[in-house]
């Protein structure tokens, strides 16, 4: 392998490969500065109950790779502030289903910087997460 190395030193300058990868590094800082739009699993926090939501969102590329690693938290959100209604599963276990607009628009509302274009199948829960005052059905 030390062979190989010397080999390649010896026919590719160092200086070149060092500007080779600024300029790559460079190249990707400015593609970050366009629209993209991706898939994203958004996190959330629902009274307590923890559940994955597949999200599409549309934004800068800073943006989305900030929400991406930075946001790895849960985001917070009330049942108040969403539209629901409670069913039975198959069990017989009842269960709250939300509406995927309410949860849309929640979701805009704190993360402001990347449009919510689509929320995805939203995952049931059973109703002993939610507070019974809350019910909305």
């Amino acid at each position: 392998m030390k062979r190989f190395f010397a080999w390649i030193k010896r026919y590719i300058s160092p200086v070149f490969v060092m500007l080779f990868v600024a300029s790559f590094i460079l190249w990707y800082i400015a593609k970050l500065g366009y629209t993209y739009t991706t898939d994203y699993t958004a996190k959330l926090n629902i009274n307590g109950h923890h559940i994955d939501v597949p999200c599409v969102v549309e934004g800068v590329g800073t943006n989305l790779l900030n929400y991406k690693y930075k946001l790895g938290k849960r985001i917070r959100v009330t049942m108040d502030e969403l539209d629901y209604r409670v069913s039975y599963s198959a069990d017989s276990v009842r269960v709250v289903n939300i509406r995927p607009a309410s949860l849309q628009k929640a979701l805009s509302v704190r993360i402001s910087d990347i449009k919510i274009i689509s929320v995805g199948e939203i995952p049931s829960f059973p109703e002993a997460a939610v507070d019974k005052s809350e019910r909305l059905d």
